[in-house]
């Protein structure tokens, strides 16, 4: 007969042979014209989901006594957000992002093959009861750009859900599919997609094409000329003397950590292309616009895969 430490050490192998095998399957990620930097090809292979139940003894996070992350701790202190005239998302965007450090202990981090253990956000972002984007294992809060602003838009829709006494995870209706079907339009795995063009999908806002709309909290992605991108939330406009847009501050995941960074079009001796920048608002909730899945571009370019230890915001 078969002895418990020799059925332990089947599971264990069985484990292991799991997770290099979700490793090597990946995604290869790459730069291209209207692109974000970090969108992926399609992955080769699907990890199993872990069966590992959340547990105040699996956080892998630094967390304070209630379990809050920084994060979590500054938004749970911080003083109610007032709503703007138009009753949109920018306010509680605009709280969200006060909340994080920029002194670059939240680093950046983007490389090949991690999807199925990490998808650029500082720590596991959940949707009815589920993880719908990983934080990276290691605990240091790690991100690239499409995760931040992905994880910027989930805690912002959550915060102003909580302060209108709705259920926190109910963003217009959406089943937890629907928000990971929104991520990965977030993170541009097709074409024509963009985080503009999933807030539209979903019913939960509109594109601003007369960027004298603009205001901070939107959210927005841009090309480069050299065939990099970024995915970023909108501060303000850059102008010259004669009132031009010449380029725009903004809030990301950048090359030195979570922060602000200001660059300029290429027309104005930087190198944004005006062809390849998109602006989007999530706007109020009285404004929420019904959805149909049949007409909403379903990505499969990787599985929600659950992470193996479990951490709560």
């Amino acid at each position: 007969m078969t002895t418990d430490s020799s059925r332990r050490l089947i599971l264990t192998l069985a484990l292991a042979v799991t997770l290099l095998a979700a490793l090597a399957g990946g995604c290869a990620q790459h730069a291209r014209q209207g692109c974000a930097p970090c969108a992926v090809e399609k992955s080769q292979s699907m990890a199993a989901q872990s069966t590992a139940t959340p547990s105040a003894t699996l956080r892998r996070y630094p967390v304070d006594g209630r379990g809050f992350s920084p994060v979590g701790k500054y938004l749970a202190a911080a003083e109610p957000v007032t709503d703007d005239a138009e009753g949109a998302l920018n306010p509680y965007v605009l709280r969200v992002i006060e909340a994080y450090p920029t002194d670059g202990s939240y680093p950046y981090h983007c490389k090949p093959l991690e999807y199925d253990i990490y998808n650029g956000v500082t720590e596991d972002i959940w949707y009815q009861g589920r993880v719908v984007a990983k934080a990276y294992p290691d605990g240091s809060r790690c991100s690239y750009c499409c995760g931040l602003t992905f994880e910027v838009f989930c805690r912002a829709m959550k915060l102003r859900n909580r302060a209108k006494g709705l259920v926190p995870d109910d963003f217009n209706g959406m089943c937890f599919t629907d928000l990971f079907n929104l991520l990965q339009l977030w993170y541009i795995e097709g074409p024509g997609d963009s985080p503009q063009r999933g807030i539209a999908a979903y019913g939960l806002g509109r594109p601003i094409e007369d960027w004298t709309q603009a205001r901070a909290g939107d959210f927005c992605d841009f090309s480069r000329n050299n065939k990099s991108g970024h995915s970023v939330i909108f501060i303000e406009w850059k102008r010259d003397d004669a009132g031009k847009i010449t380029g725009l501050k903004y809030f990301s995941s950048n090359s030195k950590g979570v922060g602000f960074q200001t660059e300029y079009f290429a027309d104005s001796g930087g190198k944004l292309l005006r062809k390849w920048f998109r602006l989007a608002r999530v706007g109020s909730i009285s404004d929420y616009q019904p959805f149909n899945r049949l007409d909403i571009p379903q990505r499969q370019a990787y599985a929600p895969t659950q992470p193996v230890a479990l951490s709560r915001d």
